[in-house]
């Protein structure tokens, strides 16, 4: 999937998510990859492995697990730009509206062979390397959700575990933050479309990060203005004893 079905999905002159430069190689040593947490019209992560100058993406709704005993449902978007592995920030309108987090990064090296093989055959194994997801992971194509279902399974090794990992660890591996910390101060109106349906467990989900975001920012106005009474009252005291 090449780079024009990203961008023909989006609005560049409202979306701040980066338009990406062709076959473009990040810098770093090893093949890229991350996950992003993505609250849309609905709660999922986003897979992504750098192949051939692009990143080969799956939505993941209930987000990758490191129990092997858990197949969980992936499918393949479009592929994206090489720059979005960097991506954090609110997605005001348009395709996509919502948060978008950077849950895990790292590197990944191929279990295989041949890659585009590998995907042709509908068989890809690999190792991470980030800062949640480590080990010997595979993704299989299966016949349910069309051409483009996949399963993502974390094979047996010393990085597996029963653990919800999703749960485990929900922060941003960029900022530290939540949801609530990624809209910031201004708390914008998020969706302009694709918004949930009223009452839906991805509206519920806004709903609670628009409050928190909001209780912080006044905190932080309240801290401001504490703040700004202490100097203040500082500063009338050296005032006044030099006045003596």
């Amino acid at each position: 999937m090449p780079l024009e079905h990203y961008r023909a999905k989006r609005d560049f002159t409202k979306s701040p998510e980066p338009a990406g430069s062709p076959r473009r190689r990040r810098p770093s040593k090893g093949l890229f990859f991350c996950v992003q947490k993505h609250l849309a019209s609905h709660l999922h992560y986003d897979f992504r492995l750098e192949h051939d100058g692009v990143l080969l993406s799956w939505a993941v709704p209930k987000g990758p697990s490191i129990d092997p005993a858990v197949k969980r449902f992936a499918a393949q978007v479009e592929d994206h730009p090489i720059e979005y592995g960097d991506f954090e920030e609110v997605i005001p309108e348009g395709y996509g509206a919502g948060i978008v987090m950077l849950w895990d990064r790292g590197t990944w090296e191929p279990e295989v062979d041949d890659v585009d093989a590998a995907l042709r055959k509908g068989d890809l194994k690999f190792r991470l390397n980030g800062y949640k997801l480590k080990g010997s992971w595979v993704l299989v194509r299966t016949r349910f959700g069309g051409s483009n279902g996949w399963l993502l399974i974390k094979h047996r090794d010393a990085w597996a575990g029963p653990i919800d990992i999703a749960t485990f660890a929900p922060l941003s591996v960029k900022s530290g933050g939540d949801f609530e910390d990624i809209v910031g101060a201004e708390a914008p109106a998020i969706w302009e479309s694709k918004r949930p349906a009223r009452g839906g467990v991805a509206g519920k989900l806004l709903a609670e990060v628009l409050e928190r975001a909001a209780r912080k920012k006044a905190g932080r106005a309240a801290n401001a203005a504490r703040k700004t009474a202490a100097k203040k009252t500082t500063t009338r005291k050296r005032v006044a004893k030099k006045k003596r």
